[in-house]
């Protein structure tokens, strides 16, 4: 039976390891793990709907204002939050297992769709650079709607813009979005491996073993 299958991609298609990106980028301030942790909490927020970084995510703050911005806030440079903001997509790299799981379901018949928190530029640059988005049906960052998940307003927008059956399946790797999901009749599967999912999705009857 084709299922509607919806992901989130960052942390979820794509590796998203703030805490490995910091110590890359600048390994003289970011000594190790404890000062990484530091940073992303001063940078990141949480990535709460009320932080700096959502107004990046919403399409409402440009990288220079948000690098002042921030910078005002923790008293970091400026310049290193300009090249932590360049430099993030590089990072973002797909992960194998999860790219093989979209082909699998697109070949089983299923309907997929994506649901990003994403800035416009880093979205623009994905959707460029790998070919399997070609896999999906449709998807919404949140910098093209200026609505971000787990607020109920951007899965009332895929609502009514996807032709979505029943309960889709919904793939994130962050509780509150899973819990957002499920609040609006959604399925969710709670990301922490591509194998894990698959596991899932097997024993929900959506994949073939």
């Amino acid at each position: 039976m084709s299922q509607d299958v919806v992901f989130d991609l960052g942390g979820v298609v794509f590796r998203w390891e703030p805490l490995v990106v910091l110590q890359t980028l600048f390994p003289k301030q970011v000594t190790d793990e404890a000062v990484a942790k530091q940073w992303s909490g001063e940078i990141f927020q949480t990535f709460h709907p009320d932080a700096d970084w959502a107004l990046f995510d919403l399409g409402r703050i440009d990288p220079e204002p948000l690098a002042q911005r921030i910078a005002a806030r923790t008293g970091l440079a400026e310049a290193d939050l300009r090249h932590l903001i360049a430099n993030i997509p590089a990072h973002l790299l797909p992960m194998q297992g999860t790219v093989d799981l979209i082909h699998d379901l697109k070949a089983q018949g299923h309907r997929l769709y994506y649901l990003s928190n994403m800035p416009a530029g880093y979205a623009d640059q994905l959707v460029r650079v790998n070919p399997f988005f070609s896999q999906f049906d449709d998807g919404i960052f949140s910098a093209h709607v200026q609505q971000i998940k787990p607020l109920p307003d951007i899965f009332a927008t895929a609502q009514k813009r996807w032709p979505l059956r029943g309960q889709p399946v919904f793939i994130d790797d962050v509780q509150h979005n899973i819990d957002a999901a499920e609040q609006h009749g959604w399925q969710g599967i709670r990301f922490e491996t591509p194998a894990q999912v698959r596991a899932a999705l097997v024993g929900q009857g959506y994949l073939a073993g």
